[in-house]
């Protein structure tokens, strides 16, 4: 159907005649009687009485018209939603986030949220590894990982974390940190659940030249902090867990170079959306 004929017909109707119509539209009163004509013909209805008084609405007009009217306004609306998704202030953005940005996600996503109301926001918990499989298929439009990304994406630095030491509140760590790991239990996250970050603690241990032993591992970070708050043991955490953990808990920064990484945003340039610069704005200033 073309809504230029449905057009005409509701302008004709609400007029009364077709020559004020025609120059209501634009166009002159042989083509508008044209195109009523058409949509007379593609209805099987008579939709106007024509007369020297001008046109007056037939029963099928009249029936037809509500129809019409109502098929214009949600065109209408459709059109207004699709410029406003066009420009990112309205649809839905899937994030993931991990242990690197357990503390910057919900900041940048309320920070997000509160700009773009209209935007629905699914925000996942998932390992960067897994996040940068759903970032090169689509699945997920963005993601706050641990850097460097893969090949195919692009990726906007936010923040340099470091691995700290967590301890239970009042435990004297001394300052020999590699010799009173060595051989230590430790609690850990299981390394399924974080591989990046096994791999960064793995590389410390060796540049440190020590080997702690595991006592405990959990499946969570939470979980984690919670064991080394009951006073089980130790572990090497995220420094920016202190912002999940409870004051059982103190945590010792580990100033060494392989214990400092840098988190940021990754997407995938193939699947492009205006609300990944909205978000990204809003991750780069909740980083801050």
């Amino acid at each position: 159907m073309d809504l230029r004929l449905l057009q005409a017909f509701v302008t004709v109707a609400r007029c009364g005649n077709f020559s004020a119509a025609s120059v209501e539209l634009a166009t002159s009163q042989p083509a508008l009687t044209k195109q009523i004509q058409q949509l007379e013909r593609r209805l099987g209805s008579t939709l106007f009485d024509r007369g020297r008084h001008g046109a007056r609405l037939t029963p099928a007009g009249e029936l037809l018209l509500p129809d019409a009217l109502d098929v214009l306004r949600r065109v209408e609306v459709f059109e207004r939603r699709a410029a406003q998704v066009a420009l990112g202030v309205e649809g839905a953005l899937t994030i993931g986030f991990g242990m690197s940005s357990i503390e910057l996600a919900p900041r940048a996503v309320a920070l997000f949220r509160s700009r773009y109301p209209r935007v629905e926001v699914t925000l996942d918990d998932m390992s960067s590894a897994v996040q940068y499989e759903r970032l090169l298929t689509g699945s997920l439009q963005v993601g706050l990982v641990r850097l460097p990304v893969p090949p195919g994406l692009k990726h906007l630095r936010l923040k340099k974390d470091r691995l700290a030491l967590a301890v239970p509140t009042g435990e004297v760590v001394p300052k020999a940190l590699a010799t009173w790991l060595h051989g230590r239990p430790l609690i850990r996250l299981t390394p399924e659940r974080g591989p990046g970050l096994t791999a960064q603690i793995t590389t410390l241990y060796s540049e440190l030249g020590c080997r702690p032993l595991v006592l405990q591992e959990a499946a969570d970070l939470q979980t984690v902090l919670a064991l080394v708050a009951a006073g089980v043991g130790p572990a090497v955490v995220p420094a920016t867990a202190a912002s999940t953990a409870s004051d059982a808990v103190r945590f010792i920064p580990i100033h060494h170079d392989a214990a400092t990484w840098w988190t940021g945003a990754a997407w995938n340039p193939a699947f492009p959306t205006p609300l990944v610069p909205h978000f990204l704005t809003a991750a780069s200033q909740a980083s801050t």
